[in-house]
Formats: C-alpha cells, sequence, structure tokens
C-alpha cells in the first residue's frame, strides 16, 4: 500500500498556519501480527532495541531486536506490576532518551463506561525493570497528570537545546501537547504545580502517542481520523508550534485504508518505522518514509 502525498499545505481546522516539505511518501512494507501483547498501547526504539507496551492482563512490555527488517522477540518481557499487583495497566507512552530519567504514562479508567479517566505518569528505574521483570523496587515516584485535558503519553523532546517531556491529550476538545520540565517533574506529586509545565500549543483530536525525530526538529502525533478508528500521522514543527502556541503542521498523513485504532508509530531509522494497532490481528505493521 502507498500512500503518495500532495506537495500542498494542509488546513487545520482551529490551527493558524501550515507549510510544506515536499516529496514524503509513505509506505507501509507489510503487516503482522505480534502475540501476547493484549491491545498493544505503543512502541519505543531504545538503540535498535524495541519495546512494545500494551494492556494484556496486566500492564506489560516486551522486548525485541531490530533483525534483518523484522523484529525478533528476545524472550524478554516485563510487567509493569507491584507486589503482584497491577500499577500501570494501560501504559500510554515511555519517555526515555538515554541519559535523562525515565517516565511511563498510564490511563486510568474511573467508571465502566469509559467517559472519565485519570491520568498518572511514574517515574522508574528503567534499567531495574529491566532486570528483575517488575516494578518492584523500581517505582521511584508516582505523579498526577492533572495539568493534562484527557490523558498522558510521554515523550522526550528537545526545544531550544533542552530536554523537556511532551504528552497530548487524547479528546475531541481543548486538545494541548504540554512540555514539562522532567527534573521539576520528577519531584512533584501533581503536574498542575508550579514550574513543571513549560510551554503548551493546541493540537488536533485524538492522539494516542508521541515520536520525536530530532534530526528534523518534528514531532509526530500519532492520531485516530475519529474516536478509536483510523489512521493519521500528523507532522508538525515542535518550535514553531511551541513559538506560536498552536501546532505547526508540516504534513498530515491519513491511512483510510486502515480503519482499526492506530496507537503508536516510531522510526527505526530515517526511513523504516513500525506503527502499532490495538488489534488483534496485524498489530504491528512495518513502514518505510521517504523524505
Amino acid at each position: 500500500m502507498k500512500f503518495k502525498l500532495a506537495a500542498a499545505a494542509l488546513l487545520v481546522a482551529g490551527l493558524s498556519s501550515a507549510f510544506i516539505i515536499k516529496g514524503i511518501d509513505t509506505t507501509i512494507i507489510r503487516e503482522t501480527t505480534v502475540d501476547s501483547l493484549g491491545a498493544c498501547q505503543g512502541a519505543s526504539n531504545q538503540n535498535g532495541r524495541i519495546f512494545l507496551y500494551g494492556d494484556r492482563e496486566v500492564g506489560m512490555i516486551r522486548e525485541f531486536k531490530w533483525e534483518k527488517d523484522s523484529l525478533r522477540y528476545i524472550n524478554k518481557e516485563y510487567k509493569l506490576t507491584q507486589n503482584g499487583q497491577d500499577v500501570i495497566g494501560h501504559p500510554t507512552g515511555i519517555a526515555y532518551n538515554g541519559s535523562d530519567k525515565v517516565f511511563i504514562g498510564n490511563s486510568i479508567r474511573l467508571n465502566k463506561e469509559g467517559t472519565q479517566w485519570k491520568a498518572v505518569i511514574y517515574l522508574v528505574n528503567w534499567p531495574g525493570l529491566q532486570k528483575t521483570g517488575t516494578l518492584d523496587g523500581n517505582l521511584i515516584s508516582t505523579i498526577e497528570d492533572d495539568a493534562c485535558i484527557q490523558g498522558t503519553r510521554p515523550e522526550y523532546v528537545k526545544y531550544n537545546n533542552k530536554w523537556y517531556v511532551a504528552t497530548a491529550d487524547y479528546g475531541n476538545k481543548g486538545n494541548e501537547v504540554r512540555l514539562y520540565d522532567p527534573e521539576k517533574l520528577a519531584r512533584c506529586t501533581k503536574t498542575s504545580e508550579p514550574g513543571v509545565l513549560y510551554k503548551k500549543f493546541t493540537c488536533s483530536p485524538w492522539v494516542q502517542n508521541l515520536h520525536w525525530v530530532a534530526k528534523k526538529g518534528i514531532l509526530i502525533l500519532t492520531q485516530n481520523q475519529i474516536e478509536g478508528r483510523k489512521w493519521r500521522l500528523t507532522y508538525v514543527d515542535l518550535k514553531k508550534s511551541v513559538d506560536t502556541g498552536t501546532m505547526q503542521v508540516i504534513k498530515q498523513i491519513d491511512i483510510d485504508s486502515r480503519q482499526d485504532e492506530l496507537e503508536g508509530f516510531t522510526f527505526i531509522d530515517g526511513s523504516k518505522g513500525i506503527a502499532v494497532t490495538s488489534s488483534r490481528k496485524n498489530n504491528v505493521n512495518y513502514t518505510n518514509t521517504s523524505w
């Protein structure tokens, strides 16, 4: 499946402006099914090791190695439990940059209808979690993300040569991307505390996850076109978005052939990528992007 994108600025409703990067061409190379993830919620690329996380019987992470253009499971699984109890039951993002503190997001359902959620960010001992396989002794702090509007999905980004933890909302009203100071985030109990929130900008609805493309200064919003359905990737100029307070769209890619719930996206290198969904079938998809 090949999706050629017109080299024209996209006008996003309610947003101020857009600009052009010509010649982006995205191809889904193949669709595959990976078991034992529950509903897969995202993917994190950490130096060639890919961590897929989901909400099986408990929140969990499985580690894969990128090998010959495919993922190979290396028999490492991490349960997001403490004392045998599910803690991060619905993981929504792993903020990792290789040198700073690691944060994992979680969405907690407050009613059976699924209309009310509580957003929580956890500071974890990432090497310890990988060593022992659970959060026992590795959960450093729990932070209520009460500055959010709906949901949290942490991802490290760099703005003006400083690292921040970015997150975004999933709902359809008042959506924002927010940048938190990681040191203050690590020491707070609520993100509404003074100084934790650094900057924010408005964005379009249904953001499931974030992916930072450092070499291009681009933040990719992994989205649904409608609630819980249909694929959308929105490429945003982070600096211009933060400076203006409104997301500045470089390119919006709608993949209408897929009707399921896109949950996460990560690049393996500058072109190869992985897109994951919550579906039981074809939940891990290999992509190629030319710029």
